[in-house]
């Protein structure tokens, strides 16, 4: 058995602690014996340290982390022994001169051991601060009862496990550690050497690690503190108590295991927003109070007394994420996607973590094929990227293609070359060193204008078929509030969600939230051009697609034109188009007869009406058991125009039945 084994530890200290034990149950004896004064004191060298240990025994680790004197150590092993020792009860009885009276006292302490000193029981001394032991009822001070605390007692033992206490306020960090990329390597580099500077049990730096990768954030405190040897938790900011009482016990217990287990503590402040006060306020005290190591997880930057070490994380760069992609699917599968893997990384901002998931599912679904492989790891990559924006945007399943446009020449080129900038981003900003230059001004934004059924939706969902992207329409009644700071929250959580999958997002009739910037007379004309430049500084930086539609292209705010980088008008369709249109809107499976695409075009309605009047007169036929025909439209186009509140000339349906 080799010297440093935990078998070895836990025998010796188990030796160790019930040799301590027999030196306090003789002192106990000899002043039963005593007729006068007090005993001769034991010194400690009566119970050598056991030689050979890689760590002392937990009687001894618990005196120096807690620095007890030689008095308060005696009055811990005098607790201790009632618990472990059954010759101490009736020792302790007799020594009170009554047999109901089993547990020690501090008055009997302060008789019975050597070294005796008052302050030892004082609030602010190591064995009440730290609830090493607890005080039973009782009159006064030296005759309440002594007990040593649980944990403690489990800790004196070799026993180590989380103070049950301590339950439900923190859990311990679960899952292998992720692999770091370089930058994040650095971070916990920093994070280890600033701990190993600072004095255990002393007051160590806070850290900060700020940015909506929370994931990141996680994996470099779970580094960091592997490397220490470290136990990670994880506690949630709203776990905190508000009651100072309750948070100072809540404390002492915390710091109390963090001694004792060696553990770091990891703040989860993802939900806190750095405008509300109370939140802030609670979890301030908690770090101005906090005595060891402590990392604060926050999305942005909270206000603190107490100095912080503030880091900003975000995911890994284009070229560290291909490098991440190149190790999990090994060379040879990764140089057999060629371009494709370039086109994934340029979509996709994804963690370490979640590439290696990808890349072996994918390895495990798809054979040999590059192509297979390259579909397969698209897919994962959308599925494990998919925002989570139910409450605040509708997810659109892009079906229709290019086909199904119908436009001038100028606003189809346009819409292709949108279609290029999104695709060869990665090439552009990282390869050709755009990026690098400036982060500004990279976000790829579109407007589409035109009146209503234009097919301004339906080019955005052409652009998410074409990109294999997904497609989100922002609803505008859920993202803007009436109350001070909560819209730029929702913008917030809209483009933080999009962002990790470079989802496409439609803002629909946009001039409602992108509209011109007013002169500032009352403190809500400045909060509405506080969003205003919010939403143009997420513009700026997003690494998605945004589409902005408006009917109301004049309405839009000029700073948001300047930073617009395609701007396509859709025109009312001329009687060509409205022809072209009506010939496609029928799907081949539709059965027609007779239709006169002519006469059709005559109805002056954009391309929205147009396939409702055709979906309307298709279910016409179908209930009659034939064939679309003109009379179907004919009455179609009574029902479209009526609710347009439009009326019908003969010119335009001369001609139909």
């Amino acid at each position: 058995m080799s010297p440093d084994s935990p078998f070895t530890w836990s025998a010796a200290n188990q030796q160790y602690l019930a040799a301590m034990l027999g030196r306090t149950r003789r002192l106990l004896e000899r002043r039963l014996e005593a007729s006068n004064g007090p005993p001769e004191a034991v010194s400690v060298e009566d119970v050598p340290l056991p030689d050979g240990l890689p760590t002392p025994p937990a009687l001894e680790i618990l005196v120096r982390l807690f620095q007890l004197s030689a008095f308060e150590r005696d009055i811990l092993l005098l607790c201790a022994g009632v618990e472990l020792d059954s010759h101490f009860s009736s020792l302790l009885a007799s020594l009170h001169g009554d047999a109901g009276r089993t547990s020690p006292t501090f008055s009997l302490a302060l008789g019975v051991l050597p070294d005796a000193h008052w302050s030892a029981l004082a609030p602010s001394a190591p064995l009440r601060h730290w609830r090493l032991i607890e005080l039973g009822p009782g009159s006064a001070i030296t005759q309440c009862s002594l007990r040593i605390d649980e944990r403690i007692l489990h800790f004196l033992t070799g026993i180590t496990h989380l103070d049950e206490r301590l339950t439900g306020y923190v859990a311990a960090h679960q899952g292998p550690a992720s692999e770091l990329v370089s930058s994040q390597s650095a971070i916990a580099d920093q994070i280890v050497a600033a701990w190993k500077r600072g004095a255990w049990g002393g007051l160590q730096p806070v850290f900060e690690l700020v940015g909506s990768d929370t994931t990141a954030q996680r994996a470099i405190v779970a580094a960091a503190s592997a490397r220490l040897k470290m136990n990670l938790y994880i506690m949630q900011a709203a776990a905190v108590p508000a009651n100072v009482v309750e948070m100072e016990s809540l404390q002492h217990l915390w710091e109390r295991e963090a001694l004792l287990s060696g553990n770091a503590l990891l703040l989860d402040c993802e939900q806190v927003e750095s405008g509300e006060p109370g939140q802030a306020s609670v979890i301030g005290r908690w770090v101005e109070r906090q005595q060891t190591p402590l990392i604060l997880s926050c999305r942005e930057r909270l206000q603190m007394r107490r100095p912080v070490v503030t880091f900003e994380i975000s995911k890994p760069t284009m070229s560290e994420q291909r490098e991440l992609w190149r190790t999990a699917l090994g060379p040879e599968s990764a140089t057999g996607l060629n371009g494709r893997l370039e086109g994934i990384v340029s979509h996709f901002s994804l963690d370490a973590a979640t590439i290696e998931l990808v890349a072996a599912d994918a390895l495990l679904q798809a054979p040999a094929s590059p192509e297979v492989l390259a579909d397969a790891l698209w897919k994962g990559c959308n599925n494990h990227s998919r925002p989570g924006l139910n409450e605040l945007a509708q997810s659109i399943r892009p079906l229709a293609t290019w086909d199904d446009l119908v436009l001038p020449e100028a606003q189809l080129q346009t819409l292709h070359e949108v279609a290029v900038h999104v695709r060869q981003r990665m090439k552009v900003y990282d390869t050709w060193g755009f990026a690098a230059r400036s982060t500004r001004g990279l976000g790829i934004s579109a407007l589409f204008s035109g009146v209503s059924g234009t097919g301004k939706t339906m080019a955005a969902e052409v652009l998410a078929n074409e990109l294999r992207l997904d497609l989100f329409r922002i609803d505008l009644s859920q993202v803007v509030s009436k109350y001070i700071g909560e819209t730029e929250k929702n913008l917030r959580r809209v483009f933080d969600a999009a962002e990790e999958g470079g989802s496409i997002l439609l803002f629909d009739e946009a001039d409602a939230l992108f509209g011109k910037r007013s002169e500032v007379k009352d403190s809500h004309d400045r909060y509405a051009n506080v969003e205003i430049s919010y939403l143009l500084q997420r513009m700026e930086s997003y690494r998605g697609l945004a589409i902005l539609t408006t009917n109301l292209k004049e309405s839009i705010d000029q700073a948001f034109m300047r930073r617009i980088r395609f701007v396509v008008n859709f025109p009312f369709p001329d009687a060509g188009q409205r022809a072209e249109i009506w010939r496609r809107v029928f799907p081949a499976q539709t059965p027609t007869d007779g239709l006169d695409m002519g006469r059709l075009s005559r109805l002056n309605i954009p391309g929205g009406s147009i396939r409702n009047i055709a979906l309307y007169a298709a279910f016409l036929a179908a209930d009659a058991g034939g064939p679309v025909r003109m009379n179907h439209l004919q009455r179609a186009a009574r029902v479209e125009f009526s609710k347009l509140e439009r009326p019908l000339n003969e010119t335009e349906l001369g001609g139909w039945a």
